[in-house]
């Protein structure tokens, strides 16, 4: 039985996300929580060292939560020994430039998702992790929130059927910046900037289908850019480049044909900001981040087109919410969780670069189709 303390190095910790998920909910909810237990009785406790280019940002994060290491200066702390693991949350175009370091510095490297701005550049990175045995992770977050953990029970219980559709609907309305502030950064528009909702969710929506439903085989999808203009953080007015809303249509394994929407210019009427239906012979699902309701067959009204006469039917009414049945941690502390137990015991992780890279050639089909109006065949064979 032993205990193990792993350096991280975080960067990227002085935006929302790296703050929020990774540093305060992740990294120092479990070593608050005095580490990952393992399976020997031991634990894992990582030791967080900030790096980033404030001088004054990092240095206020780690004064407010009493960490002692931090750093504007990425190279002296990929080559301090005691560091074993390198986390990036930084913007994207950052991003595939300092993983390659940390991979060159002999680190393992976990990363916020897209793990490079490009296909061709993730499955390098995966390539060269696998060639110098570091283990690697990119964020699948989504696949570890209540309701997909729920509708991963149903899936692996059968409660489906054959799974007939999925049915993704993703997004809010994001201030144009004049009359009030958007709550997304100017880049995510800028396409020059790695900014766009393909790039940004689709990899998100590769990972659920992939794990839940199949691989994709066929993609076709339409873009828009329905905000062309917005105003940045300091009020300047700036030209929209990249796509703000994106309608897809993929042909999964099996069959089943999902269809996704995804927009930054929708304004909401459900019960959470995404949500996804599962359609079966058996029966159906909708799941959100956190709730997840039912309709077997055998409870499956009967429903009638009648467009002369009001319709009286409740239709939510007529769901089933499925219960917890377990205690849901936060899901970016549960993926970092597993990350760290793979580090320690070796166990297997799945969510790795070559995954990553998977995510990004279905982002990039995507546009390839939107660009060109054609159907996109997938062929994963050739995939590390």
């Amino acid at each position: 039985m032993t205990d193990r303390v792993v350096g991280v190095a975080m960067n990227g910790v002085t935006g929302r996300m790296g703050y929020r998920q990774h540093l305060l909910r992740s990294v120092l909810a479990v070593r608050e929580a005095g580490g990952v237990r393992l399976p020997d009785g031991g634990r894992v406790l990582p030791e967080p060292y900030l790096v980033g280019r404030s001088e004054q940002r990092v240095g206020e994060v780690a004064r407010r939560h009493g960490i002692e290491r931090w750093s504007t200066d990425l190279d002296a702390v990929l080559s301090d020994p005691g560091v074993e693991v390198y986390f990036d949350a930084q913007i994207t175009s950052a991003r595939e430039a300092a993983v390659r370091s940390a991979l060159a510095a002999g680190k393992h490297v976990y990363a916020e998702k897209p793990v490079a701005s490009t296909h061709a550049a993730a499955r390098d990175l995966a390539k060269l992790a696998q060639a110098s045995g570091a283990s690697n992770g990119v964020v699948q977050d989504k696949l570890f929130l209540p309701g997909l953990l729920k509708l991963r029970r149903l899936v692996d219980s059968g409660f489906f059927g054959r799974i007939l559709s999925v049915r993704g609907e993703f997004g809010y309305w994001v201030f144009e910046g004049d009359w009030q502030p958007g709550q997304r950064p100017s880049w995510n528009y800028r396409a020059e900037d790695g900014g766009g909702i393909v790039l940004d969710m689709f990899p998100h929506w590769h990972y659920i289908l992939e794990n839940l439903f199949g691989r994709v085989r066929a993609v076709t999808v339409r873009t828009a850019t329905h905000i062309p203009e917005r105003r940045d953080e300091d009020g300047e007015p700036y030209e929209a480049t990249a796509d703000d809303a994106a309608y897809g249509v993929f042909e999964l394994d099996g069959g089943a044909i999902a269809q996704f929407n995804s927009s930054w210019a929708v304004r909401v009427d459900r019960d959470e900001l995404v949500e996804f239906q599962v359609d079966g012979t058996h029966g159906s699902a909708v799941a959100g981040l956190r709730e997840c309701r039912v309709q077997h067959r055998t409870a499956t009204p009967r429903a009638v087109w009648d467009p002369d006469a009001p319709d009286l039917a409740d239709y939510r009414s007529q769901w089933q919410r499925v219960p917890d049945n377990q205690e849901f941690p936060n899901g970016f502390r549960a993926q970092w969780e597993l990350f760290l137990r793979h580090l320690a015991t070796g166990e297997p992780f799945g969510y790795d670069f070559a995954s990553g890279a998977r995510g990004l050639r279905f982002a990039e089909a995507g546009l390839h189709s939107a660009a060109t109006g054609t159907r996109v065949e997938l062929d994963w064979e050739d995939e590390a």
